[in-house]
Order: structure tokens, then C-alpha cells, then sequence
């Protein structure tokens, strides 16, 4: 252990000296970033369970690039199973082959065995890498990713105001942003929760404990405070039971679970109920008033819940969006979906104290929060508790709380628009697969096992259509493409947040109701309301609408710029790891030449033989 440390230090401060240089003289530069991953007891909330740690440290350390940079992401794997790391919205142009997911663009990293993912910063703003290997995210492996902009890189501050100081303290603040990663936390491991699912054959959707930065605490609220909470849309979920006392939809839920076969004597404790309460840590985030202006990346890495981020009497401009620079839009509150990323700007205006930053969960599977603190330096003039803008159910605790939701608030800066027409247009299923815990996207389901398998991009995409041909689309090289989102119901589903690897897409539509069309053309005709051309987001993750009372659409469309095998997603582990999801061979008439250094690696990897999560 003693060297494994050193290694770890060793590597930490030189990537900590590296990135010091690079982020003061703006100049792009090779970073050199190693991780090690160890399988160790940790007790964020409080309650100590087995979990992935990487350098020493839960969440993982910040990675931090200028633009431009050639990244060399190092891999030391001493967990006791396999594994693999993906760059959430990292385009990987060119790089197909460090994209990080198992059966599609590498084999798995061993036990004891290590590998390098190398990709260039290509873009600027806030993104995370995180466990892409069954459901290891919910296990602790997720970090943050912050790429400096160039100095070419024009920055919407001046759609806030035209006064020169505030737009340098804006700069500024921006240059120091500081990674708010939001998360649910479960007692159970990843492993253990698919096995509880595949036991019992229900959906598992609820979690213990809400985390800020990796900190928080287990809530388990009074009877009486659980049924003053309950909404009229969570009581006609319910159908006359109520909340479990860890505030989270029973599982005899027929409307959320559906019409399947469930074996209820195989629920674990804390899966559905069981709440026992515990004290970790409160995560405290230091601001100094002087500075005018404090910036955050606010990171979604939750495995479930889409959460609501506040901070006490500090409005937020959000002015980026997984990523890339919008038109800000003033707010005191902005809901985030698994996956998504939000960088917001804070004015430090308010009597210099304590100020309480709240995480609620948003939606109909549990109720539950986390706080964390927003401490002035300095003296302090604070007479009062802060006074809260969102409730315990994530709802404004007056008319006027603005809250900031993705679809209809986010405007590209500059504005970049899509061709007018798709060459290709793919209509995608969501719904479930013959059990409450297993789904598809699109005709089938994706299962766990072709993680295990040889990686697509290592073969002709000719082949792999044919081997799995319900699993896989096609495009090619420099042609637009259209996916179509539909999502059945009954049962309610949730909002799915739909992530696509490689490349951001735009966001053209989205509506209520069975989509009864051949293509978008053809449903502007009926309903060009539903649909945005002009100026529509430009992101990497989106959520579809949920499905209550009836089905639902999303319509995104992108170019086929980068050619490789990559993933399309729900960001909900467990419908990940249940099914939703399908691969994308993208570019298939330019297919990429894989280096040999991966193939090799591929090569030793199947001849290792395959290693099972605890």
C-alpha cells in the first residue's frame, strides 16, 4: 500500500504542477493524468459500505485542461473486477477508441492491469468521467472535467451587463470555477442491486441518501412529515397506500412497476424501505465577497433521481449547458437531469454569512434532499438563517421562485442551427422488455453480457450489423440524422435523460401523444409548434417528457462527424443496465483503422479470460 500511494501522490502533483503552468500561460500542452482505482470502505452519508475510490479520495479529483490540450488518461485498476472510464461529452473526434465503453470501443480493464485513454480537448467548459462498466458509477467512480476555453472563445457576460468591472469579475469567477457534483447514494453496491432486480424483478428507483461534492447524510423523515409531502400526482401513483418510510414509491406500485411478475419476499433491506438515519459529513463551499462573482459547474453524476440545485438568496445565471456557452438566463433554482451540466455564475451581493445550497429529488420516485453550505470569508454581517427558494419537494416556496428547466430556456451562444432536413431519420421505442427492471430502446434490449464481447469498432461494420442487427444503426459519414424518442404508456414512465456519446445534437421537438409520422417534415406539417429550427439547444444529454397520462416524443437531429461505434443512452443506471440503450455505428463508408496499441490491448484483455463484479 505504501507504494501504491506514493504512485498515486507521485502522479497527483504532477499533474497538479503540469496544469499550474498551463492554466496561467493559456498555452495547450500534453497532460499526463493517472488515476488508481481501489475497492475500499468509505461512509459518505455516514454508513460505511464498500465503494470505488480513485487516488485515495471519493468523488474522483478534478481533472483540469485548457483547450487544446492532448489529455493521457492513465488507469491503474486494483479493484477486485473489471472496469472502464468514459468522458462524459468528450467529443473523442478521432478518437473512437478511447471512448470507454465495454463491447463497443474497448475490452475491459483487468484487475491489477492498467490502460491509457488519450484524447484531445477539443472543447471548452465543464465535464465529468465516470465508471462506464455495468452500473460502477453508482459505486463512486465519477470526477469532474473543467477545459479552460481559449482566449479566442467569445463569452456571453456581455448579455448580463456592459459595465467593465462586472464583466471582469465574471471573467474572473469563471477562471476559478469551482465542481458541485450532485449524486444519489445507495447502501446496496451496484452488483447487489441488479442482483436484488433480477431477483425480485422490480425496478429499483429509489436511494438512500443525497450527496453533495460526496457528502451528505441520511434523512429519514417523520410519518406525518412523509404525508404532509405527498402530492395529489404522487397520490394517484399510489392508489390509496402511501410513501415507505424511506419516502420512496412502494414497490407494489402496479402504475410505476407495471404488469409483470414480481417476487416480493427477495427485496433487501434499503432498497424500497428501511430508512435508518446517519451523519456524514456537510460539504462546505468558501466564497470571498471581494471577488464580485463566484462560478460553479454543477454536475449531475445521480444514478436515479433528476434533482433541483439551489443556493439561499443567490439567484444563478446559468450560462453554460453540458458544456457550451447559452444566452444566460437569471434563476433561483435549476433541475438537472442524470448526466446533465450546468455552469452558473452567483453574485456574491447578499450580508457576508452562511448560506445554505439545497439538492432535492424532482419527481414522483422519492422524496429526499441534500444540504451543503456557501460560507462568505471574511467578517460576517448575517443576522438571520438564509431564507429558502425551493421546498422539500423541490417546488418554489413562492409564485415568483424562477426555476430553470432545460427544454424551451436554453439558447446556444453564438446560435448554430441544424440542416433543414435530415438524410436519415430512426424512430426509438422506450418502454419495457417483459419486466419492470428490463427495457429497450428501439426494437430490443441491450444486455449487460455484450460488454464482455469483442469491441464493434475493432470490427467491419458490415459484420456486426448482421450479428446484432436490433442493437445497431447505421449511418454515414457527413449526413444528418434524426432520432425520434417515443415513449409508451401505461405504465408511467419517468423523464428519460437521453445521452448520445461522441458528438452534441440539437433538440428540434418534443410533444405529447403517439407520433403518427414518416419524418419531421412531415410532422411540422401537422404541428410546427412542437418544433425549433432557428435556434434549438445544442447539448449531449436531453430528457424526454414524462409519460403522464398519456405517450410522449423528443425529436433530436446531428451530423455524422466523428465515425466509430458509440452509445446511445438512457442516464438512469438501472435502465441503462436494464436494456435502454443501443449502438450507433456511426460513419460506417470511413470506418477508423483502430491503433494497434488498443488492438493489442483488446487482444491480451480476451486472452485474460473475464473477471465478475463482486
Amino acid at each position: 500500500m505504501m507504494a501504491l500511494s506514493f504512485l498515486a501522490l507521485l502522479g497527483l502533483l504532477r499533474w497538479a504542477s503540469a496544469t499550474a503552468v498551463d492554466l496561467q500561460s493559456g498555452v495547450s500542452n500534453k497532460v499526463f493524468f493517472p488515476i488508481v482505482l481501489t475497492w475500499d470502505t468509505i461512509a459518505p452519508d455516514g454508513f460505511e459500505r464498500k465503494a470505488i475510490v480513485t487516488n485515495g479520495q471519493f468523488p474522483a479529483p478534478t481533472l483540469k485542461l485548457n483547450q487544446g490540450d492532448e489529455v493521457e488518461f492513465f488507469v491503474q485498476n486494483l479493484l477486485p473486477f473489471e472496469t472502464t472510464v468514459h468522458f462524459h461529452g468528450i467529443n473523442q473526434e478521432g478518437t473512437p477508441w478511447s471512448d470507454g465503453v465495454p463491447g463497443l470501443s474497448q475490452r475491459q480493464i483487468k484487475p491489477g492491469s492498467s490502460f491509457t485513454y488519450r484524447w484531445k480537448a477539443a472543447q471548452y467548459g465543464s465535464y465529468f468521467y465516470h465508471a462506464h462498466s455495468r452500473g460502477h458509477i453508482e459505486d463512486g467512480l465519477y470526477g469532474a472535467i473543467y477545459i479552460r476555453p481559449d482566449k479566442s472563445v467569445e463569452r456571453p457576460f456581455g448579455k448580463i451587463t456592459t459595465d467593465a468591472g462586472e464583466l471582469e469579475a465574471m471573467l474572473a469567477a469563471e477562471e476559478k470555477t469551482k465542481p458541485i457534483i450532485l449524486s444519489d447514494w445507495r447502501h446496496l453496491t451496484s452488483e447487489e442491486v441488479w442482483e436484488a432486480e433480477e431477483a425480485t424483478g422490480l425496478d429499483a428507483y429509489c436511494s438512500n441518501s443525497l450527496l453533495i461534492n460526496g457528502k451528505g447524510s441520511v434523512n429519514c423523515f417523520s410519518r406525518e412529515t412523509i404525508d404532509q409531502w405527498t402530492t395529489p400526482a404522487h397520490k394517484m401513483v399510489l392508489n390509496g397506500t402511501r410513501l415507505t418510510d424511506m419516502a420512496c414509491l412502494p414497490p407494489t406500485t402496479a402504475i410505476a412497476q407495471g404488469p409483470y411478475q414480481h417476487n416480493y419476499s427477495a427485496i433487501p433491506p434499503g432498497l424500497f424501505e428501511g430508512c435508518t438515519p446517519s451523519q456524514g459529513p456537510t460539504e462546505v463551499l468558501k466564497v470571498d465577497p471581494a471577488a464580485k462573482y463566484a462560478s460553479f459547474d454543477l454536475i449531475s453524476a445521480a444514478g436515479i433521481s433528476t434533482l433541483i440545485f439551489s443556493i439561499d438568496e443567490h439567484p444563478m445565471y446559468v450560462y453554460a449547458v453540458d458544456g457550451r456557452y447559452v444566452e444566460p438566463v437569471l434563476v433561483d433554482a435549476v433541475m438537472l437531469a442524470n448526466g446533465q451540466r450546468y455552469s452558473v455564475l452567483v453574485k456574491l451581493d447578499q450580508p457576508a454569512g452562511d448560506y445554505t445550497a439545497r439538492s432535492v429529488i424532482m419527481g414522483l420516485n422519492q422524496i429526499n434532499n441534500a444540504t451543503a453550505i456557501m460560507s462568505y470569508t471574511g467578517p460576517r454581517s448575517q443576522t438571520k438563517p438564509s431564507t429558502p427558494y425551493i421546498d422539500l419537494i423541490g417546488q418554489g416556496t413562492t409564485p415568483a421562485t424562477r426555476i430553470f428547466n432545460s427544454t424551451g430556456q436554453i439558447v446556444p451562444f453564438p446560435v448554430e442551427t441544424p440542416a433543414p432536413k435530415a438524410d436519415q431519420t430512426y424512430v426509438l421505442n422506450l418502454e419495457h422488455y417483459n419486466a419492470s427492471y428490463r427495457w429497450i430502446l428501439g426494437d430490443s434490449s441491450f444486455p449487460l453480457s455484450l460488454e464482455e464481447t469483442h469491441p464493434m469498432l475493432f470490427q467491419n461494420p458490415n459484420d456486426v450489423h448482421k450479428q446484432e442487427r436490433d442493437l445497431t444503426i447505421r449511418t454515414k459519414n457527413g449526413t444528418w440524422i434524426d432520432l425520434i424518442f417515443t415513449v409508451t404508456a401505461p405504465p408511467v414512465q419517468p423523464p428519460h435523460p437521453i445521452h448520445k456519446h461522441s458528438n452534441k445534437f440539437f433538440v428540434i421537438g418534443a410533444g405529447n401523444g403517439e407520433w403518427n409520422y414518416s419524418s419531421v417534415e412531415e410532422a411540422t406539417e401537422y404541428i410546427p409548434q412542437n418544433f425549433n429550427l432557428k435556434n434549438p439547444p445544442l447539448v449531449d444529454t436531453a430528457t424526454t417528457l414524462p409519460t403522464q397520462p398519456g405517450p410522449t416524443w423528443l425529436a433530436i437531429r446531428y451530423q455524422v462527424v466523428n465515425p466509430g461505434a458509440f452509445l446511445i443512452h438512457c442516464h438512469i443506471q438501472v435502465h441503462q443496465s436494464g436494456g435502454m440503450a443501443l449502438a450507433i455505428l456511426d460513419g460506417v463508408d470511413k470506418w477508423p483503422e483502430v491503433p494497434l496499441e488498443y488492438r493489442v490491448a483488446a487482444g491480451i484483455a480476451e486472452a485474460m479470460g473475464m473477471h465478475k463484479s463482486p
